[in-house]
C-alpha cells in the first residue's frame, strides 16, 4: 500500500475502518512471525543414483541414493508418481480411492540401469538418475520429467522446497492451470499457484484471480495428455513454448516447471485423445455435477433488485419486453441481504477504479434476510416460480464476528472458526466489523456449515452462488490472504494456511452441496463456486471471476471457460453487464451475444448502477438482445444434453478448436472461437467495429445457421458478422435437440454432405431431478436429395418419431 492508496481508502472508508484495518495487517505479519519456523539455510537435494527397485501390482518402487520413486499405472491408464513415499491420498483432488492398479503392467529392468513399466495404453521409462519419461506404446515420448530437486531446512522444523522440470515437444502447446486470461495457451510466461481475491484484476505475471488448478493439457503431434501435479501448496509454474529447428537446426523442446513451497511431490498423467483424458480425469477427480435444467437460462444479479417490490418489477419488465429470464441473484456484496448502504467509492468518479470485489457482507451475515426490505421471501419465491423464475442466494464465506448472533454462536460452539498457532480465532477486517473464518477442511465444520442452507431453501431460493472469493483478511487495502501459520483441521492431519489456502473454496462448495442434498435429496442442487482448486466439478459450477474492463474483457472471458474446461470443469460462462465507465452500445451487445453460447449467463450490475439492462440501451439493441437470449432458450435443450454427456464423459461443453483435431497445428494456436459440443463452432465478435470476421473450421463441411451459406474445411473463411448477431456454424449431418415455438423438443438436422454420413447425441432431460436420462443415437444421410433421419437402437436403424427440422438442404 502506497500513500495514494491510504488517502483513498481514508477517503472511501473513513479513518477508523484504515486504522482497523493496518491493526490487522500487523496482526498477520505477527502472527506468522510467531506460527512459522524461520527458514534459514538450506540444503538442496537430488535423487541420486538409482540403487534398487521393488516390483509391486501395476508398477514398483525405485530407489535412488537420496530418495525413491513410486510408480504405478492404473487400470484406465492413468500414471501415478510419488516421491520420497508421497501416496495419491489423502487428496482434495480426488474424488474417492485412487484406481486399482493394472495387474498386467509391472516393473522390468531398462537400458543403461534404469526401470520401466509397459501396459497397454502407456509406458513409463525411469532413467537411473531419476528421470522419468512417459511414452505412447509405440514409444513416442510425451513427456519427459528431469530429476526433481528439493531445498531441506538444514535445522528442520519446515517444510522443503521442491522444483521439477519437464520438456514436452517443440510443437506441443500448453493449455489449463485453471483459465487465465492471457489465453486459454499457456504461452511462455510465470503463472501463480495461489487463489486470488474476488475482483482483483490479473497480474503481468498471469495470475488467476481467484481460482488455480495444478492441471496442464499438452496437446502436441505426438499426442495429448494432462498432468495434475497434486499438492495445494503455494507455487509458480514457468512456461516456455518450444521451437522447431529450420533446417539442420536441432528442436528446442517446451519446458514447463514448478516450483512449490512446500507439499507432497506426487502427479497423475493421462495419455491419449483429449476426449479419452478428459474422461478418466473426471473417473480421478470426480464427475461434474449435473445442474438442474433453470440454471442454463439467463440468470440477473445486483442492480434493480435490492428490495421485493425492484425484484417484481425486474421480473415484469424482462417479461414485458419479451426477455427470457431464469433466475434472480440477491444477496452478496452487490445486493445487500440487510442493514444500509455501504460506503464505497463512487464508481463515477474520475481517477477512481470500481471493483466489485468482496465488500464486506452487512449485520445479516451470509444467511440472514432483511425482513424489512423482504417482509415475505417465501411468498415472493412463490409467486416468481409460477412466472419461471427462480431466486438464487449470494452466500459469503465469513461470518461477522458479532456475539448474540445466530450463527457467530453455533460456529463458536461447533469450533469451527481457523484459529491462529496460540488458539485464538483468526480475524478479518470488513467495514462492517471484524470477520471469522469457517474451517472448510474441518468436517464437523462442514456439516454444520450445510445446515446453515436449510433455512435459505425454507426461504424460498433454488439455488446457491459462493461469491468469488477465498479466506481472505480484509478487503480495503486489496484482498490479503489469512496468516499462513493459521491453523487447519486439515481433515483430521492438521496444518496451516499455506497448505489449506487453495482447498477452502473447494471444501466450502463441499459442504454446501452435501448440506443441499441432505435437505431436498430429490432435487439437484445449483451451486456456482468463486473459488476452488481441482475437483471443485464434484460440486457445481464455477464464476470465471473478475475480467479486465472494455473489449479485452471478451478474450479474458474466453480464455477463462476454455481453461476451466480442460481442467474438467464444463460448467461457467460470461457475466454481462456494466463495468469501468460503463459499457457501449456495441461492447454490451457483443459481451451478451457471447454469453448467450456459455453454459453459464449472468447479467446485472451492482447497486445504484445503470445500464445492465438491453433495454436501457435502446430498442435496437433490445431487439438484437431479445433474439440472442430466445436463440439460447431455443438451444437450452442442446444445454441440457451437454451437461448431461459431460457429467458422463468429462468433456467439456465449450471446447478448443482443436478438440476433435489435436494434430491440427493451425488449430492449436486458434483462440478467438470455440466449439459447443459436436454440433456448433461459435466464432464471437472480439473487436470494436467488426462486421464480418475470419473463422478457422475445422475438417468437414460446415452451415452459416444465420445464412445458410456453406463452407468447406479445413479452410479459413471471411463470414458476416453483422451487429445483430455472430457467427455460428453448424456440421454438416449432425443432429441436435431444440426447443420449437410451442415449447416442445423437437430434433434438428442439418444435410449431410453427399457420399458421406452424419449423426449426433441427443440426451432428453428429465426434470431437476436424479433420474437418469436416455441418450438417443442418430445418424443423417442424403439419398436422393432428400435428408434421411433415423434413430440407432441396438435393434438397428428406425424412423424418428416426432417433429425432426432438416436443414442446409438449400
Amino acid at each position: 500500500m502506497d500513500g495514494r492508496d491510504l488517502v483513498r481508502a481514508v477517503r472511501n472508508v473513513g479513518a477508523v475502518e484504515v486504522l482497523r484495518a493496518a491493526r490487522s495487517a500487523w496482526r498477520r505479519s505477527r502472527a506468522d512471525t510467531r506460527g512459522l519456523s524461520a527458514q534459514g539455510t538450506e540444503r538442496a537435494r537430488v535423487p541420486g543414483p538409482a540403487v534398487e527397485a521393488e516390483p509391486l501390482p501395476g508398477g514398483g518402487i525405485v530407489r535412488f541414493a537420496r530418495s525413491e520413486l513410486r510408480v504405478v499405472v492404473a487400470t484406465g491408464g492413468a500414471v501415478f508418481r510419488g516421491w520420497d513415499g508421497a501416496q495419491p491420498l489423502p487428496s482434495y483432488g480426488l474424488a474417492g480411492p485412487p484406481p486399482e492398479p493394472d495387474p498386467r503392467a509391472g516393473l522390468e529392468p531398462d537400458k543403461d540401469g534404469g526401470w520401466r513399466v509397459v501396459s497397454e495404453r502407456v509406458t513409463v521409462e525411469v532413467s537411473r538418475h531419476g528421470a522419468v519419461e512417459i511414452r505412447t506404446p509405440g514409444g513416442v515420448v510425451l513427456r519427459r520429467d528431469l530429476p526433481p530437486r528439493w531445498w531441506e531446512p538444514v535445522a528442520g522444523g519446515g517444510p522443503a522446497r521442491w522444483a521439477q522440470r519437464c520438456e514436452v515437444g517443440a510443437d506441443a502447446r500448453m493449455f489449463g492451470l485453471g483459465g487465465r486470461v492471457p489465453g486459454p495457451r499457456l504461452r511462455g510466461g510465470v503463472y501463480r499457484l495461489w487463489n486470488g481475491g474476488a475482483g482483483r484484476h490479473t497480474a503481468p505475471e498471469g495470475d488467476a484471480a481467484h481460482i488455480t488448478m495444478p492441471v496442464q493439457m499438452v496437446v502436441a503431434d505426438a499426442g495429448t495428455h494432462l498432468a495434475f501435479h497434486d499438492t495445494s501448496w503455494d507455487g509458480r509454474v514457468t512456461v516456455r513454448e518450444g521451437e522447431e529447428g529450420a533446417g539442420s537446426g536441432h528442436d528446442r523442446p517446451g519446458t514447463i516447471e514448478l516450483r512449490m513451497d512446500g507439499g507432497p511431490l506426487r502427479s497423475w498423467v493421462l495419455v491419449g485423445t483429449p476426449a479419452r483424458v478428459l474422461s478418466g480425469f473426471a473417473q480421478l477427480t470426480g464427475a461434474p455435477a449435473l445442474p438442474p435444467s433453470w440454471a442454463l437460462g439467463l440468470q440477473h444479479a445486483g442492480g434493480g433488485s435490492d428490495d421485493e417490490q425492484a425484484v417484481r418489477e425486474l421480473v415484469a419488465a424482462y417479461r414485458e419486453r419479451g426477455l427470457p429470464l431464469s433466475a434472480v441473484h440477491l444477496g452478496g456484496s452487490e445486493v445487500p441481504s440487510a442493514g444500509g448502504r455501504r460506503r464505497v467509492a463512487d464508481p463515477g468518479a474520475p481517477g477512481r477504479r470500481w471493483s466489485r470485489g468482496p465488500l464486506p457482507e452487512d449485520a445479516a451475515g451470509p444467511f440472514g434476510v432483511d425482513e424489512a426490505r423482504f417482509p415475505d421471501l417465501p411468498a415472493l419465491a412463490k409467486d416468481l416460480l409460477e412466472d419461471g423464475v427462480r431466486l438464487v442466494r449470494v452466500v459469503g464465506s465469513t461470518v461477522a464476528a458479532r456475539p448474540g448472533e445466530e450463527v457467530y454462536e453455533t460456529g463458536v460452539r461447533a469450533g469451527a472458526f481457523v484459529r491462529d498457532a496460540r488458539g485464538r480465532k483468526v480475524r478479518g477486517v470488513a467495514a462492517s466489523g471484524d470477520r471469522v473464518h469457517p474451517d472448510f477442511t474441518d468436517p464437523r465444520t462442514r456439516v454444520w456449515w450445510g445446515e446453515r442452507y436449510e433455512a435459505l431453501l425454507e426461504q424460498g431460493f433454488s439455488g446457491m452462488w459462493h461469491e468469488g472469493e477465498g479466506p481472505w483478511a480484509t478487503s480495503l487495502f486489496g484482498a490479503v490472504a489469512l496468516p499462513r501459520s493459521a491453523r487447519h483441521v486439515l481433515e483430521g492431519r492438521g496444518g496451516d494456511h499455506r497448505e489449506a489456502h487453495n482447498v477452502s473454496g473447494l471444501a466450502m462448495a463441499r459442504a454446501a452441496y452435501q448440506g443441499l442434498c441432505r435437505v431436498r435429496p430429490g432435487e439437484r442442487p445449483f451451486l456456482v463456486s468463486g473459488s476452488g482448486w481441482t475437483g471443485v466439478q464434484r460440486y457445481g459450477g464455477v464464476w470465471p471471476g473478475q475480467v479486465p474492463e472494455g473489449w479485452p474483457a471478451l478474450r479474458a472471458t474466453l480464455a477463462r471457460v476454455l481453461g476451466l474446461g480442460v481442467c474438467g470443469v464444463p460448467f461457467s460462462g460470461a457475466e454481462v453487464g456494466v463495468s469501468g465507465a460503463g459499457l457501449s452500445t456495441e461492447l454490451y451487445l457483443r459481451r451478451l451475444q457471447l454469453g448467450a453460447y456459455l453454459p453459464l449467463l449472468r447479467t446485472g450490475a451492482p447497486i445504484g448502477r445503470q445500464g445492465a439492462e438491453p433495454w436501457e440501451f435502446g430498442p435496437e439493441v433490445l431487439a438484437h438482445a431479445r433474439a440472442a437470449l430466445r436463440e439460447r432458450e431455443r438451444l437450452r435443450p442442446y444445454l441440457i444434453g451437454l451437461a448431461h454427456l459431460a457429467r458422463l464423459t468429462g468433456a467439456p461443453c465449450a471446447r478448443p478448436l482443436w478438440w476433435g483435431s489435436p494434430g491440427d497445428r493451425v488449430l492449436r494456436d486458434c483462440e478467438d472461437a470455440f466449439l459447443l459440443g459436436d454440433s456448433l463452432l461459435v466464432a464471437p465478435v472480439l473487436e470494436p467495429g467488426v462486421d464480418r470476421r475470419a473463422v478457422r473450421l475445422p475438417r468437414g463441411r460446415w452451415y452459416d445457421t444465420a445464412t445458410g451459406r456453406v463452407y468447406e474445411g479445413p479452410a479459413q473463411v471471411l463470414v458476416e458478422a453483422p451487429l445483430e448477431r455472430i457467427p455460428v456454424l453448424a456440421r454438416a449431418g449432425t443432429v441436435l435437440a431444440v426447443r420449437a415455438d410451442d415449447g416442445r423438443v423437437e430434433i434438428e438436422a442439418w444435410a449431410p454432405a453427399a457420399g458421406r454420413e452424419g449423426g449426433g447425441l441427443v440426451v432428453r432431460d428429465t426434470g431437476d431431478g436424479w433420474a437418469l436420462s436416455e441418450i438417443e443415437r442418430y445418424a443423417t444421410r442424403l439419398v436422393d436429395g432428400r435428408v434421411v433421419v433415423e434413430r440407432v437402437t441396438d435393434e438397428g436403424r428406425v424412423p424418428v418419431e416426432g417433429p425432426v427440422r432438416v436443414r442446409g438442404l438449400d
